[in-house]
C-alpha cells in the first residue's frame, strides 16, 4: 500500500503568514501617509464650516444654498453629510410654511422649491392653487416648468397650452424663460410660442 506524503504543516503556516503579510502593509502604509489637504478641498472645508454656522443660527435658506453649492465639488467622503444637512435645511425651510395668505405666495413658495430642486413639493403647491382656484394661470406655467425641468415634453406643451389659453402674457414670458430650455427643440412648443411664424 503506497505512503500518502504530508505537506509539513510549516509550509502552512508560511503561505498563511505571506498572506497577512500583503494584508497589513497597505494598511500601514496608509495609516502613515495623511489625507492631502490641497488648496480644493481647504477651501471647501472652509465652506463646509461656513454652511455649518449658517444652519446653526437658523439661516436655513442661506445654509442650503451654500451646501448645494459644494455638493457638486465636494470630496467623497463629505459629499454624504452634505446631503444629510441639505435634507435637514429643506426640513427646517419647510416647517411653518403651511399657511399662505394668497394663491400668489403659495405660487412663489413652489418656485423656490422648484429652484431648489424639491420638483414634488413644488408640484404638490401647484396642483393645490389649481384645486382651489382652477384658472390660475400661473399655477398651470409653474406646472409646464417643473415638467420643463424634469424632461416631460408633453405636460410641458399641455401646461403651457392652458396658461396661455388663460393668459396670452405666458407666452412672452415664456420666450425668455430659459427653463424651457429642455423643450425648445420640439416644434410643438415652437409653434406654441410663434404661432404667427
Amino acid at each position: 500500500m503506497p505512503i500518502k506524503t504530508v505537506t509539513p504543516s510549516t509550509n502552512t503556516t508560511d503561505s498563511s503568514h505571506s498572506k497577512t503579510k500583503m494584508k497589513r502593509m497597505p494598511r500601514t502604509i496608509a495609516g502613515v501617509i495623511p489625507a492631502p489637504l490641497d488648496k480644493a478641498r481647504q477651501e471647501t472645508l472652509s465652506l463646509y464650516e461656513s454652511a455649518l454656522r449658517l444652519m446653526q443660527s437658523g439661516k436655513y435658506e442661506k445654509a442650503h444654498d451654500a451646501f448645494n453649492k459644494m455638493l457638486a465639488t465636494a470630496p467623497h467622503d463629505l459629499a454624504d453629510r452634505i446631503r444629510m444637512y441639505i435634507s435637514a435645511c429643506v426640513s427646517h425651510i419647510t416647517k411653518g410654511t403651511s399657511d399662505f395668505k394668497s394663491h400668489e405666495e403659495r405660487y412663489d413658495y413652489a418656485i423656490s422649491l422648484l429652484n431648489h430642486g424639491n420638483y414634488e413639493d413644488a408640484r404638490e403647491h401647484f396642483e393645490t392653487i389649481l384645486l382651489d382656484h382652477s384658472s390660475a394661470d400661473y399655477a398651470f406655467y409653474g406646472l409646464a416648468l417643473l415638467s420643463s425641468m424634469t424632461g416631460n415634453t408633453q405636460k410641458c406643451i399641455e401646461h403651457l397650452t392652458q396658461a396661455i389659453r388663460l393668459n396670452a402674457q405666458n407666452r412672452f414670458q415664456a420666450r425668455l424663460d430659459s427653463d424651457f430650455s429642455g423643450v425648445s427643440d420640439d416644434p410643438r412648443f415652437t409653434e406654441l410660442l410663434y404661432p404667427e411664424a
